[in-house]
């Protein structure tokens, strides 16, 4: 089993606890980037150990400087609150029961203007997340990849001709997970690469008649 540096000693990180602060940061950052731009409006729910600590461990202000982008060690995650004021950020958190989930998980409903996401992950120890909804779709989503997102409508041989193009990008699949709501429905579809997909491959995924939205996330 290969081990990272998050699984041996964590990450540096600012706060009492890997969770509460560094996962707490990572997981701000990854709703971020799955909303793509920064959220004008966060209502964030708080489950289990969150719910029950999140001031006193800071966790509020890890999960808000992630949001407004920040890493797990940077200086200014301390004053995320103010700066999150500064950016034009509305931030409410709100304790809530999120059912049978890791004690903890947080839900993130991000929007700007008519925009609108929910995000669902869990910090689950040593500085690792885990995202695991998405809108209404399912994901397993650990941002320790380089990351496409593509939402589309559900259609015989999308996946084949996706995974061909990645393919004659020189483009190695690490991991691909595919979510739908209903048969011929709306889908998305997450696949996590061993390499960055470069412009070109980006254009002509974004031709393929079906497909609604695609975007790209960088390891965080």
């Amino acid at each position: 089993m290969t081990l990272s540096v998050f699984d041996i000693i964590g990450p540096v990180m600012i706060g009492p606890s890997s969770s509460h602060t560094a996962g707490a940061v990572r997981l701000g950052k990854l709703a971020r980037l799955i909303f793509g731009n920064a959220p004008e409006k966060a209502d964030i729910f708080l489950h289990g150990s969150f719910a029950k600590t999140y001031k006193g461990h800071g966790t509020d202000v890890a999960l808000v400087a992630g949001l407004l982008g920040f890493n797990p060690d940077d200086d200014r995650i301390a004053q995320a609150l103010e700066l999150a004021q500064e950016a034009g950020l509305e931030v409410e958190f709100i304790p809530a029961d999120l059912g049978e989930v890791h004690p903890n998980t947080v839900k993130f409903i991000v929007s700007r203007g008519p925009k609108k996401r929910t995000i669902l992950g869990s910090s689950i120890g040593g500085g690792n997340i885990v995202v695991t909804q998405i809108d209404d779709f399912a994901v397993d989503l650990r941002g320790n990849y380089n990351t496409l997102i593509a939402t589309y409508l559900d259609r015989t041989g999308m996946v084949a001709k996706l995974s061909a193009l990645l393919a004659e990008g020189n483009v190695n699949i690490a991991q691909m997970k595919v979510s739908r709501i209903d048969r011929g429905a709306e889908a998305l579809m997450v696949i996590e690469t061993d390499n960055p997909v470069d412009d070109n491959t980006i254009h002509k995924i974004r031709q393929f008649e079906g497909i609604q939205s695609l975007f790209r996330i960088s390891p965080i």
